[in-house]
């Protein structure tokens, strides 16, 4: 999912930063009135930072590894993933050289932005539809997982148009070989996010208290 420094044209680079920046700002601005949920954040942070460590080959210029949406975004809301994904995605584009600083806009619109939203969205269905509460995790986080890929490959076809397919050519072919990889690891994740909510469901009270309030967000 991280797109590597310099595989955007700048033009590209600039035009991503300046759609990712108002959420973004939105995530800090949210950031700062969550006082009473530094748990939860630090620890949709942790676990943010932690499953996209992992990186794993996969389209020239990218990398492939669990996202963390779900948990992160079924913890903290959609509004506050920008700001947890962009202090991740400085942390690694400077120390550990994962991604970039020109890529960061197009990361933190794959990362922060679609991930959760298409997380959120296929929560809240799910939930509403009556779903189990297990089924609903697992639906949201394989949506989000596989909706942050479909974006970076989007964002690399627009850079890098195929010459007879032109952009909708690319976007099949970068789809498919991040599908390789991608399709079994989020069914992986999907799984994972369940234990891992379970957990906190026991440690915080996040399914009897948190739940109902993250619905309404």
């Amino acid at each position: 999912m991280h797109i590597s420094e310099g595989f955007l044209p700048l033009t590209h680079a600039a035009a991503w930063a300046a759609i990712a920046a108002p959420f973004a700002g939105g995530g800090i601005a949210r950031l700062s009135s969550r006082r009473d949920d530094r748990f939860l954040v630090a620890a949709s942070a942790g676990y943010l930072f932690a499953l996209t460590a992992l990186k794993l080959p996969s389209v020239a210029g990218s990398s492939s590894h669990p996202t963390g949406v779900a948990v992160g975004t079924l913890l903290a809301g959609p509004v506050l993933m920008p700001a947890l994904a962009l202090v991740v995605l400085l942390f690694q584009a400077l120390l550990t050289g994962h991604g970039g600083l020109t890529t960061l806009g197009a990361n933190l619109m794959s990362l922060g932005v679609v991930g959760p939203w298409i997380t959120w969205g296929l929560w809240r269905i799910a939930v509403r539809a009556g779903a189990q509460p297990k089924v609903a995790v697992m639906l949201a986080a394989f949506a989000g997982s596989l909706a942050t890929y479909a974006c970076t490959a989007a964002q690399l076809a627009l850079a890098h148009p195929d010459a007879t397919g032109g952009v909708g050519g690319a976007f099949v072919k970068f789809g498919a070989v991040f599908a390789v990889t991608q399709v079994p690891i989020s069914v992986v994740e999907a799984v994972f996010s369940v234990t891992v909510l379970g957990v906190f469901e026991r440690a915080s009270g996040w399914a009897a208290a948190g739940r109902e309030a993250w619905v309404r967000r």
